[in-house]
């Protein structure tokens, strides 16, 4: 078989250099709704705006580019205004623990007042960080592979999520599915919204998609170890392999897991276990997707922003040394449908 020229590996490659891609699931307590009382959670939540303006001031120490994927409940300043942008249809599912909209009865007035469900003055943070996208992580934290959800209702959480973004001039590139229920029959509608790309799972069997009902104390222990020792291997991606047809596939490689205290003296391998991915994606000009929660990073801040500061260190001797770069979700997705283009004008010129 005949080597192929430069410019058809040109095509292929769709540029490939290596990058590091960040994603952040924003939630504040509508994330765990559906699992402890707000006062259960109130501390680490009380310490997520500090935590948010350290986040921010390293992400600006390493020119790191990121996307925010917030609930749209966070886009709202105060009850009235919620109340006011709410779906017109909302979800019914069969386990009515799910629904957050039980739960605007005990919202306070404002921000001030509830520290724990409002975000507006993170955002407003966040959007005045130079490279920063605000993405969605639907309108309530909307959980896409649940019985009871509909397609129809979920089309009206997600406009709701555009109008409450609109409203700070923000339009919606980006998606993330809470808690990673990545539901192929809502592609549609996600696409339909104007939404360019979503974070999609590893193709690994630990990490696929599932109802809660449905998960195992086997693959949470198996997700688990594999944060400290390589069990399913980097997940790191090739521009080249992602379809360009919207909303664009951008799968994760790791979760940066909060700090757990039990385990404190396996520290260095989870910095190691994630430094390996960055290197692994470096050396094939690649990409490593890594994400995480604020609100996590607030429950150890000190030990969770020095491993968080490690890695981007990390990378940033990466970045000098073999030219990988920070892109937030979506940059790449762009770089993707462009990559189209490029590829059929590059394969032209090649003769194919």
């Amino acid at each position: 078989m005949s080597t192929p020229s430069p410019a058809v590996e040109r095509a292929r490659n769709q540029g490939g250099r290596a990058a590091l891609l960040i994603s952040l699931d924003f939630e504040m307590y509508w994330g765990v709704h559906d699992l402890y009382p707000v006062e259960a959670c109130s501390a680490y939540l009380g310490r997520t705006r500090s935590t948010v303006t350290r986040l921010l001031k390293l992400f600006r120490e390493h020119e790191i580019h990121a996307t925010w994927a917030a609930v749209g409940f966070l886009f709202h300043r105060d009850r009235e205004s919620l109340l006011a942008g709410l779906p017109e249809i909302l979800p019914r599912y069969a386990k009515q623990r799910f629904s957050p909209y039980p739960g605007l009865a005990e919202i306070g007035a404002d921000e001030a007042e509830d520290l724990y469900r409002y975000g507006a003055s993170m955002l407003e943070e966040v959007q005045a960080t130079a490279f920063q996208e605000i993405g969605s992580h639907t309108f309530s934290h909307c959980y896409c592979a649940e019985e009871g959800l509909t397609e129809a209702a979920f089309r009206s959480d997600l406009e709701a999520a555009v109008r409450a973004a609109r409203a700070w001039n923000v339009e919606l590139k980006s998606m993330v599915f809470p808690r990673n229920q990545v539901n192929p029959e809502f592609l549609g509608t996600v696409r339909q919204a104007g939404v360019a790309c979503y974070r999609d799972n590893p193709k690994h069997w630990m990490y696929r998609e599932r109802k809660r009902s449905e998960e195992s104390l086997f693959r949470r222990a198996m997700r688990l170890l594999d944060h400290y020792v390589n069990l399913s291997g980097h997940h790191t991606f090739s521009l080249a392999d992602v379809h360009p047809e919207l909303p664009v596939a951008l799968p994760a490689s790791r979760l940066l897991r909060s700090y757990c205290a039990p385990l404190g003296v396996l520290e260095p391998l989870r910095i190691a276990r994630i430094r390996a991915g960055l290197q692994h994606a470096a050396e094939r000009g690649e990409v490593f997707h890594l994400w995480l929660h604020p609100e996590e990073m607030a429950m150890s801040p000190e030990e969770n922003l020095a491993a968080f500061a490690k890695v981007l260190e990390y990378f940033s001797t990466l970045r000098e040394s073999r030219g990988m770069e920070s892109v937030n979700m979506g940059e790449l997705a762009e770089r993707v449908v462009a990559g189209v283009g490029e590829n059929a004008r590059s394969l032209a010129l090649a003769g194919f």
